[in-house]
């Protein structure tokens, strides 16, 4: 395992921020950690990264316990917060970072080419990070955090305030670093992008774990996999073909299928021949958003 958490707990004056936190995450696995404001999320990356000090429990990067001699040797940590110098520029930003683990002569003139490549930021190598946008910015801060290769790297947010073509790049690097065999666990307000870019999802509410496990995995344990039709119709509406109801508070017709190619249709032909006019369809496929909702409450921001 790359990583292991076992029954953590933290307080800070009394109050649990976790309580009792389990969760294991494979060599080369892309983990996403989601949960509303104040779940206990950037508590938990904090206590992996070693930020400050667990009240309970036990974390194991690669087999070792935090705390141990060189535990944390293969752990890369990318902070919400930008962690780059601004008065120095790209290069020197990536080769401070590389000298801070122990990088030297020609492993850290090749380490900071690739990182320069690999961030897209070959041409501006040279200029201050200051001029930077906030998506340069962020591309950096998350190069500085692998400049020693590890094999397991925590990401808070990588993608906070850039633009939507800024997190395209990023999640794209990250994907591109999985592939070259690096385990990620990354925390994201953009639960599309965490559906889409990770292989495992865990959720986090009020300190603890509440559900883990792939997207048709958590699909299948709450909200079931049937499509949402939701129809807006004109006409007095009587029987309703079967699998069909009447929202009252809405006036709309709704539904669920598993096979929208037979179903649909008859409930079409259905509606039509009682003298329903349908002036407009709804089809929602259910994803993480709903899953999300149904085991919190709440939505991602609140």
């Amino acid at each position: 395992m790359a990583l292991e958490v076992s029954d953590l707990r933290k307080a800070y004056a009394g109050h649990e921020a976790l309580q009792g936190v389990s969760f294991a995450v494979r060599a080369g696995e892309r983990i996403a950690l989601l949960g509303p404001n104040g779940a206990g999320k950037t508590t938990l990356i904090r206590c992996i990264s070693g930020r400050i000090e667990v009240s309970a429990g036990e974390i194991k990067l690669f087999g070792k316990k935090l705390g141990q001699p060189n535990a944390a040797a293969q752990l890369g940590v990318v902070p919400q917060e930008l962690a780059i110098y601004p008065d120095l520029s790209a290069r020197e930003n990536l080769e401070c970072f590389a000298r801070l683990h122990g990088l030297r002569g020609r492993k850290l003139h090749d380490r900071v080419d690739w990182a320069l490549d690999w961030i897209g930021l070959q041409d501006r190598a040279g200029d201050l990070t200051a001029k930077f946008s906030g998506g340069m910015k962020r591309r950096v801060n998350i190069a500085c955090g692998v400049m020693h290769q590890p094999g397991l790297l925590l990401l808070d947010e990588p993608t906070v305030g850039v633009d939507p073509q800024s997190r395209q790049r990023i999640f794209d690097m990250l994907d591109e670093l999985n592939r070259l065999g690096t385990t990620i666990l990354l925390t994201t307000h953009h639960l599309d992008e965490a559906q889409e870019r990770s292989d495992r999802i865990v959720i986090i509410d009020h300190g603890q774990v509440i559900a883990q496990g792939r997207i048709e995995q958590l699909l299948e344990q709450t909200v079931g996999k049937k499509k949402r039709v939701s129809l807006d119709v004109e006409g007095t509406v009587g029987k309703l073909p079967a699998g069909l109801t009447l929202q009252t508070s809405t006036g709309r017709i709704v539904g669920a299928c598993e096979n929208l190619a037979d179903e649909l249709p008859a409930w079409m032909e259905g509606l039509a021949s009682s003298g329903v006019r349908i002036k407009n369809l709804e089809l929602q496929t259910p994803n993480l958003h709903h899953v999300f909702l149904h085991l919190t409450g709440r939505e991602l921001r609140e």
